[in-house]
């Protein structure tokens, strides 16, 4: 039984329309029915009407095109099915015109007639839970998650505002797990593209010649395994936004092809001939100084001309104490809500800590802690001493005596002195969010070590170690050889 699905039928005649009421009634439908217009707007204005079936010519000469513009206008949504025994092709289009979703001819086939019904209704189904799931996507992420107080990112925020109406391109810039995504997002689904696709890609995640293939997409038999043509980002995207994440990983080869796309607005499938145009806007990001890639030659100038024309860098969380607090209250509020627990209190020492800690993950690696304090601990009062001491607290080898010593606690001296002498865990090799994220560990003990230790700690499973890395496998291997790291046979 399809409960709550309501069909409207509008006919003069009176066989059709009982016909068609018995044959909706049997599939489970409510189905009303009426012989003129006017009570076809009045039931549209009483209650929700999920279709409509309506005649080209009513009684006394009332013309079905005349209530079809009425039934739109009262509900744009609405899908509405026309029938005549007149039909033409200038007729059907005219009723597309005017905002029919289908056409159909006497006399009715009703195996066609309910396919197509259940067609349009499936169809509208899906409209209402892609606006609705947008509209909760919006209200619960994309302008909740953006967390601060800091004039620099509200600066940023006011900037987005400014452009997110616009096809203008923007660059967001900063170090992993800032938040780039989440202000492409922002600026997607709050602009008049909101509607259209956002479509994401990683360019530092996939080889050179997948890559090309992503972004354009390929015809059957463009190279060994195109068993079939795939449509590429680009075409998705289409009246949307592209977002490329990490585009100073991308190749100068790729680089290219993607300035010739930017400047024409339109390109060739791997393997084919034909252009295809295409309207989006482009929003790229990258956790690299892409300046020093044009020097070095490793990034195209023009190419950077195109993609900054904004600029968006977001500061880093160490930047930012102001924003510790607020991001700690939201996520803890978030996941108690999520985990239907009690939000917890957090003592004075512990705040202090997470506002002087550098957070080297940035919001990212913030976010992960208060999620994991969530999931995985039943305390309703946070303190230091207690946090501290398992794989919750964020791992990362510090100075501590040096860090601690500094900090201003409401403790008395053999508690300080606790914390002072407290050892802070070995880090666990499955809570490396990435490797740019540790970049304060990395300029400490170099990124030769760093890249050594993983590979030890996973055995040299090199898929292991790249995947907690967060870089390709390709880029492992070249880094390996290019610091001359050598598997020990003790691994250490």
């Amino acid at each position: 039984m399809r409960k709550g699905i309501t069909i409207l039928v509008v006919d003069d005649e009176e066989g059709i329309r009982r016909g068609l009421s018995r044959l909706f009634e049997r599939q489970g439908y409510l189905c009303i029915t009426t012989d003129n217009g006017n009570d076809a707007i009045r039931y549209i204005e009483q209650q929700e009407i999920d279709l409509a079936i309506l005649d080209v010519r009513l009684k006394h000469n009332e013309r079905g095109e005349l209530v079809l513009r009425e039934l739109k206008l009262k509900d744009p949504e609405l899908p509405v099915l026309l029938i005549t025994g007149y039909g033409s092709i200038e007729s059907a289009v005219e009723a597309m015109k005017n905002g029919a979703s289908d056409y159909i001819l006497k006399p009715i086939d009703n195996t066609h007639l309910l396919e197509t019904v259940s067609r349009y209704l499936e169809l509208n189904r899906l409209k209402k839970d892609n606006i609705f799931l947008k509209k909760e996507l919006y209200s619960h992420i994309y302008s909740g998650e953006i967390q601060s107080q800091n004039s620099e990112v509200l600066s940023l925020i006011k900037l987005a505002d400014k452009v997110k109406n616009s096809s203008v391109p923007v660059l967001i810039t900063g170090e992993s797990g800032t938040g780039k995504e989440l202000f492409a997002r922002y600026i997607h689904f709050t602009g008049n593209r909101r509607d259209n696709p956002f479509v994401s890609i990683n360019c530092a995640a996939l080889s050179e010649s997948l890559l090309l293939s992503e972004l354009f997409g390929h015809e059957k038999g463009a190279f060994t395994g195109a068993t079939e043509k795939q449509i590429g980002k680009f075409e998705l995207a289409h009246g949307g936004t592209l977002f490329l994440d990490e585009i100073g990983d991308m190749a100068p080869s790729i680089q290219a092809k993607l300035l010739r796309v930017l400047e024409e607005s339109c390109f060739e499938r791997v393997g084919g001939t034909k252009k295809i145009f295409v309207d989006i806007r482009i929003i790229t990001a990258t956790n690299k100084n892409i300046q020093e890639l044009v020097h070095h030659g490793l990034f195209r100038e023009d190419l950077l001309y195109r993609i900054n024309a904004v600029h968006l860098h977001i500061p880093p969380l160490r930047e930012r104490p102001e924003d510790i607090p607020l991001l700690i209250s939201y996520y803890l509020k978030k996941f108690s809500k999520e985990y239907n627990k009690p939000v917890p209190s957090i003592s004075e020492d512990l705040m202090e800590y997470w506002k002087r800690y550098k957070w080297p993950g940035n919001v990212r690696e913030l976010k992960n802690t208060m999620h994991n304090i969530v999931l995985l601990t039943s305390e309703t009062h946070l303190e230091y001493n207690n946090i501290s001491k398992n794989s919750l607290f964020p791992s990362i080898e510090l100075s501590d005596s040096k860090f601690l010593t500094n900090l201003n606690l409401n403790t008395s001296h053999d508690s300080k002195e606790r914390i002072i002498n407290l050892k802070f865990p070995e880090p666990d090799i499955q809570q490396f969010p990435s490797l740019a994220a540790y970049s304060e560990t990395i300029r400490e003990i170099g990124e030769r070590e760093f890249i050594r230790k993983i590979l030890n700690q996973v055995n040299w499973n090199q898929s292991k170690a790249a995947k907690i890395l967060q870089i390709s496998r390709k880029t492992l291997i070249r880094k390996i050889s290019q610091y001359k790291i050598r598997k020990t046979e003790n691994n250490e």
